[in-house]
């Protein structure tokens, strides 16, 4: 049985009449890298502090390790934190904001000494040990303050968006890092991020949240390709969403009705889609294979269904191209924005602007999302 390493039980949080946390159940597992993730005001920043000690709880209980520190200090959870803006001390090197937690703990001056080169050597910065923090880079300042925070091992590392001030290509290098170093300590960590792809990288769950509640909590697969709302399939990567009507379900496949095509076929993991429910079909842009001048057309013996769209821009971002177009069905979704991705040509782009598409999907490229 694994051992949760943090316990969140019923935890909650208000502001007057604003709920900032929901009652909130979570465990998290010893040696999990677990994210938190959700837009602004969904309350992951909320349950990120009350797990810190930096804010109480109107309700609910947190056990670090089986004990309860619900009301206890920040010193006393046996946590670590690192911050967007890295808290470094500028009146001091590298080696002694490292250095500093030790010296709180009254940690041997010795053992403190070699405790910091240690840290330094793990975050592959053993060099700038005498330097000041104005003397690093961005990227380096935070490995400093992932280093202070580690140097005296503790339980669970809480990390509140700690990229979110670097840029694309130190962010995705700092990533690698980041799971290096939790692989090679096997601690805790909670992290915060509004980044999905950030999430998505580099979590072994990931709790999303919305409006002060979990909406759902999983793997990065879990979440990307099984999601169990509207919310989680719009806000996790790009998403086209149809309306369709469930015709009939054969164990975890639906056979479902839509504008412009009939009988086309889904997965679906909410046991609550029978026949005859209203639901969303979600499919992923890189699940939808395009095709020249394919009109729509109902699923064929395969279960391959297509619908027709008309080509409205085309965008190249490196190794993607994405197309944009509004779908040539009748009724509700009619002129409704899809978008479809696929690796980019070396020979080109051979789609032009206002060309009419097929869009086609197998019954394993989309859920069928209760609406």
């Amino acid at each position: 049985m694994t051992v949760a390493n943090l316990q969140v039980s019923g935890l909650s949080k208000r502001y007057g009449d604003f709920v900032a946390l929901a009652p909130t159940d979570l465990d998290v597992a010893q040696g999990e890298f677990l994210t938190l993730l959700g837009p602004s005001g969904s309350g992951k920043t909320t349950l990120l502090s009350l797990i810190a000690g930096l804010s109480q709880p109107d309700a609910g209980a947190i056990r670090i390790n089986g004990t309860d520190v619900t009301y206890g200090a920040p010193y006393e959870r046996d946590i670590g934190m690192v911050f967007q803006n890295y808290a470094l001390f500028p009146h001091m090197t590298v080696a002694e904001n490292i250095a500093f937690p030790l010296q709180m703990r009254r940690t041997d001056a010795a053992a403190a000494r070699k405790m910091v080169m240690n840290a330094l050597e793990m975050v592959h910065l053993p060099h700038v040990a005498e330097r000041y923090p104005r003397e690093l880079s961005g990227g380096q300042q935070q490995r400093i303050a992932l280093a202070r925070c580690m140097v005296y091992r503790p339980s669970i590392i809480l990390m509140d968006e700690p990229l979110g001030a670097l840029d694309k290509k130190l962010r995705d290098h700092m990533q690698l890092e980041i799971k290096r170093i939790h692989r090679e300590l096997g601690t805790t960590i909670v992290y915060v991020t509004h980044d999905q792809e950030e999430a998505m990288t580099m979590s072994d769950r990931i709790c999303l949240m919305n409006a002060g509640e979990i909406a759902q909590l999983g793997t990065p697969d879990d979440l990307y390709f099984r999601p169990k709302s509207v919310f989680v399939a719009d806000f996790l990567g790009e998403s086209n969403l149809l309306d369709a009507t469930v015709l009939e379900r054969a164990g975890d496949q639906v056979r479902v009705a839509m504008p412009g095509v009939d009988g086309a076929a889904a997965m679906v993991y909410d046991p609550q889609v029978e026949r005859g429910r209203a639901v969303k079909l979600m499919l992923r842009p890189q699940n939808l294979h395009v095709h020249d001048g394919v009109s729509a057309a109902n699923a064929d013996a395969q279960g391959v269904a297509t619908i027709s769209a008309k080509l409205t821009d085309i965008m190249v971002t490196g190794g993607m191209t994405k197309l944009y177009l509004q779908s040539q069905v009748t009724g509700a979704e009619a002129g409704k924005s899809l978008v479809a991705a696929f690796p980019t040509h070396r020979q080109g782009n051979r789609f032009e602007i206002g060309q009419t598409l097929g869009l086609a999907w197998r019954a394993d490229d989309a859920v069928a999302i209760a609406g």
